[in-house]
C-alpha cells in the first residue's frame, strides 16, 4: 500500500515538474526573442554602419552564390517534427476510423494527387477535413510520412497496399519501388495475380515484367490453380505471346486443361484454340492427339482450325499462301540463360575438354564440369535444358561420340554415337530432335545429315544436303534447319539451304551477301544472323542479317574484332560472338551485339579458352518455391 501511494506521489510530482519545465522553457524562449528584438534593429544598423569596398567596375560586377546543400533535407526534417507535434497543420486526412494531420503545402509539393486537389479549386481545396476512400489507413500513413521524409519501409505484408495507395496518389517513386520489390519475388504461385493487379492499376512496367516471367516459365505456371482461374481474355492474351518459352504441345495441353476446368468454357474454346499455333505441331501429334480430342471433334470451328494445320503440312508448296501468325514460330529473344563454352583450342592449338559457363547475372565466366573427351571443332546444341556435344577432334582423330550435360546433376553422360565421325560440323535442335549436318571426317567434307531422338537414344541418317559442307553454320529457324556457307575442300560458299522436317527435303534459298566458312550463326527477334568467318583470303568481321519477311540479306554493324571459327548465340535479347581466330591468335574475347543500337560492345573474356569453342545457352531455371 505504501509503495502504491509512493508511486502515485512520484508520478504527480513528475507531471507537475514536467509541466513547469515546459512552461519555463517557453517563457525563456519568449524572453530571448523579446531581447533579440530589442537589441537587433536592422534599419538602425543599415543606416549607421556601411562597409566600404574599393570602387572598381570589375569588383562591382563580382558576385558569390552560396548554396547550403542540406537546407531542404534539414528543413523537411524540421517540418516533419512540427507535424508530429500537431503544429501549423491545416488539413486532416480521414480514412475509416483514423485521422492524419498534415500541411497542404507539403502534400501539394510532394504528392501529385494532392497537388491537383489543392491547386485546381476543387471542393477539398478549402476543406479542413478530407475523407479518403479506397486506400488502406496504414498505407496512407506510410505514404504521408514518405511525403515528409522521402523514406518508406516496404515488406511482403504491406507491399500490395502500398502499391495500390501509391498508384492512387500517383506517387511514381513508391509505385516503382513496390514494383521492383514484387518483381524480385516473382514465383509461379504469385505471378498471375501480380499480372492481374498490375493491369488493373495501370502499372505497365510491372505488367511487362509479369508477362516476361510467365513467358519464361509457362509450362510450370500453366499447372497452377491461378492459371485455371484466369478469364478467357487474360488467357488468350498470354497464349498469343510470341515469347512463350514452351513447345506448342505444352500450349495446347494447357488450353485443354483450362477448358475442362469448367463446362461453361466449352463455348469459348474455338476462340481460345485460334490462339494456339496448330500448324507448328508435328503431323503425328495432330493426328494422334489433336484430332482425337473430343472438344475439337464436337466443334465445327475447331475442326476448321485443325484442317488448316493439316493443309500446312500436306501442301508444303503452298505454305507461302498459308502464312498467318499461327504459322510463325514463337520468338524468345530476352530470356536470360547461362552460356556454356565447350571444348575448343589452347593458344598452341591443342584440343580441350574444358567447359566454362557465363552467368549474365554476375557477368562472369567460371569453370564448369569438363567433358570426358577432348573435343575441338565440336558441334553443340541445347534441347530440353540439356547441352549436347557432338563429335569434334581430339588431337588424333575425328570423333563420332556424343555426350550430354545435365545442369541439374552437373554431370556429363555418354549417349549413342553418331553413324559417322566428324569435326567442323553444325548442330541444332528442332521439334524434340537434334540434327547434325556436314563436317569433315578426316578425308573429305560431308553432306551427310543425322537426326537424334533423345527419348529413344537413337540416330537416323536422313536426306543428305545438296552440297558437301564443312565448317558451315547450322541453326533452327522459322521451323526449318538452315545451313549457311561452309566449304567442300575446294570452294567456300555463300549459298544457304534449309531442311523441311515434314517433307524430308533440302531446298536452296537466298544466299548470303558474301561467302563464309567457319562462321557463327544465330537467330534473334525473327531474324537470322551470320557473322565473321573466312572467305578464302580474308578473316572477316562483317555481319549479315536475313529477314524472312522480305527474303533479303543486309549488312549490319561489323564486329570490333576479326573472328573466324567464331561461335554466335542469342541471349538476353542480344547476340554474343564468342572466341574465334583473327589470323594470328586464337581469341578468348567476347563481344555483344545490340540490335536496337546496331553496335557491338565487349563483354567479359573467357577464363579458360582461347577460341574455337562450341557454344550453347541453357535458360536460367526458376528456383523451387518452398
Amino acid at each position: 500500500m505504501i509503495t502504491e501511494i509512493h508511486f502515485v506521489v512520484v508520478t504527480i510530482l513528475f507531471c507537475v515538474n514536467h509541466f513547469k519545465g515546459q512552461m519555463l522553457f517557453e517563457m525563456a524562449l519568449e524572453a530571448t526573442i523579446d531581447q533579440q528584438n530589442m537589441a537587433f534593429n536592422p534599419a538602425k544598423l543599415h543606416s549607421s554602419i556601411k562597409i566600404p569596398f574599393p570602387k572598381s567596375s570589375s569588383i562591382e560586377n563580382e558576385y558569390f552564390v552560396y548554396h547550403q546543400a542540406d537546407l531542404f533535407s534539414q528543413s523537411f526534417s524540421a517540418i516533419e517534427g512540427i507535424r508530429r507535434m500537431g503544429k501549423l497543420c491545416d488539413v486532416t486526412l480521414k480514412v475509416e476510423n483514423m485521422s492524419f494531420s498534415a500541411h497542404r503545402i507539403v502534400l501539394a509539393a510532394t504528392v501529385p494527387y494532392f497537388n491537383a486537389m489543392f491547386t485546381h479549386n476543387m471542393i477539398e481545396s478549402t476543406q479542413k477535413d478530407i475523407v479518403m476512400h479506397g486506400i488502406d489507413p496504414e498505407a496512407l500513413e506510410a505514404l504521408i510520412n514518405f511525403a515528409y521524409s522521402g523514406r518508406i519501409s516496404i515488406n511482403v505484408n504491406n507491399v500490395q497496399s502500398l502499391l495500390i495507395g501509391a498508384s492512387f496518389l500517383q506517387l511514381k517513386w513508391v509505385r516503382n519501388a513496390c514494383a521492383t520489390f514484387i518483381k524480385e519475388r516473382f514465383h509461379q504461385n504469385n505471378v498471375l495475380k501480380v499480372r492481374t493487379l498490375a493491369d488493373s492499376l495501370g502499372c505497365f512496367g510491372l505488367m511487362t515484367d509479369s508477362n516476361r516471367y510467365i513467358a519464361q516459365y509457362f509450362p510450370d505456371i500453366s499447372l497452377s490453380e491461378d492459371f485455371l482461374n484466369l478469364n478467357i481474355s487474360e488467357l488468350i492474351d498470354i497464349v498469343n505471346k510470341d515469347e512463350l518459352q514452351a513447345s506448342e504441345e505444352q500450349v495446347f495441353e494447357a488450353t485443354i486443361r483450362w477448358v475442362k476446368q469448367d463446362e461453361l468454357r466449352q463455348e469459348c474454346f474455338p476462340q481460345l484454340l485460334a490462339a494456339v499455333r496448330l500448324p507448328l505441331l508435328s503431323p503425328h501429334y495432330l493426328a494422334d492427339r489433336v484430332a482425337t480430342e473430343e472438344l475439337i471433334r464436337s466443334s465445327h470451328e475447331c475442326r476448321d482450325l485443325l484442317d488448316e494445320a493439316k493443309d500446312y503440312h500436306l501442301m508444303p508448296e503452298r505454305r507461302l499462301l498459308l502464312q498467318s501468325f499461327r504459322t510463325r514460330p514463337r520468338c524468345v529473344s530476352y530470356i536470360r540463360g547461362h552460356i556454356y563454352a565447350v571444348g575448343g583450342l589452347t593458344k598452341s592449338g591443342d584440343s580441350l575438354s574444358t567447359v566454362e559457363v557465363y552467368n549474365p547475372l554476375t557477368e562472369r565466366w567460371e569453370l564448369a564440369e569438363a567433358m570426358s573427351i577432348l573435343r575441338s571443332r565440336v558441334g553443340v546444341a541445347v534441347l530440353n535444358n540439356k547441352l549436347y556435344a557432338f563429335g569434334g577432334y581430339n588431337g588424333i582423330e575425328r570423333l563420332s561420340s556424343v555426350e550430354v550435360f545435365d545442369p541439374a546433376t552437373k554431370s556429363w553422360n555418354i549417349v549413342s554415337p553418331m553413324h559417322r565421325k566428324r569435326s567442323a560440323l553444325g548442330a541444332a535442335a528442332l521439334n524434340d530432335r537434334l540434327y547434325v549436318c556436314g563436317g569433315f571426317d578426316g578425308v573429305s567434307s560431308l553432306n551427310i545429315v543425322e537426326c537424334y531422338q533423345p527419348d529413344l537414344d537413337r540416330w537416323t541418317i536422313i536426306t543428305p544436303m545438296q552440297k558437301h559442307r564443312s565448317a558451315g553454320g547450322v541453326v533452327a529457324f522459322d521451323g526449318y534447319i538452315y545451313i549457311l556457307g561452309g566449304h567442300d575442300g575446294l570452294s567456300i560458299f555463300d549459298s544457304v539451304e534449309r531442311y523441311d522436317t515434314y517433307t524430308g527435303q533440302w531446298l536452296s534459298v537466298t544466299p548470303m551477301l558474301i561467302k563464309r566458312c567457319r562462321l557463327g550463326v544465330a537467330t534473334l527477334n525473327g531474324k537470322l544472323y551470320a557473322c565473321g568467318g573466312y572467305d578464302g583470303s580474308t578473316f572477316l568481321q562483317t555481319v549479315e542479317e536475313y529477314d524472312p519477311q522480305t527474303d533479303k540479306w543486309r549488312f549490319v554493324a561489323s564486329m570490333n574484332v576479326t573472328r573466324s571459327r567464331v561461335a554466335l548465340v542469342a541471349n538476353a535479347g542480344k547476340l554474343w560472338a564468342i572466341g574465334g581466330y583473327d589470323g594470328f591468335l586464337n581469341l578468348p574475347t567476347v563481344e555483344v551485339y545490340d540490335p536496337k543500337a546496331d553496335c557491338w560492345t565487349f563483354a567479359a573474356s573467357m577464363c579458360a579458352h582461347e577460341g574455337g569453342v562450341g557454344v550453347g545457352v541453357i535458360p536460367i531455371q526458376e528456383p523451387e518455391v518452398p
